[in-house]
């Protein structure tokens, strides 16, 4: 891990407190029966997503997942043996991976609109042949 120095430990802290509670773990629990992790946040409110969203975490044992520490002052999540770190604040807004791992994601995602363009693409004979060009 890489030596901060005291101005940039300071400056961290100082972003840190100005944060505030809103986005702050208090408590995290996992629910192995639906693969949910709940966090429950300083300010009261609480949230849940599904383990298996997360981007590295998808197929863990429920023994490593249930192994989730909580960051500093409740910034992050943390799982040791699975080498994962996870901010709340993105948690919380559906930040489940890198930009590319989301983008990923939403391209697989089955709709009803999807499907059709999919049946009339394939009733015209599928998607057309790329040309090369030289």
């Amino acid at each position: 891990m890489a030596e901060l120095t005291k101005a940039e430990f300071d400056a961290a802290t100082r972003r840190g407190n100005e944060i505030g509670d809103d986005v702050l773990a208090r408590a995290v629990r996992y629910d192995p029966s639906t693969r949910t992790m709940h966090v429950d946040l300083l300010n009261g409110a609480s949230f849940s997503f599904p383990v298996d969203r997360l981007q590295g975490l998808e197929g863990a044992g429920d023994e490593d997942l249930a192994a989730v520490e909580i960051l500093g002052r409740g910034f992050g999540l943390h799982w040791e043996k699975l080498d994962a770190d996870f901010t709340v604040g993105g948690l919380a807004a559906g930040i489940f991976g890198t930009a590319k791992y989301m983008a990923q994601q939403a391209g697989r995602a089955r709709s009803e609109a999807k499907a059709a363009a999919a049946r009339a693409n394939g009733a015209k004979g599928g998607r057309p042949r790329k040309i090369a060009r030289g």
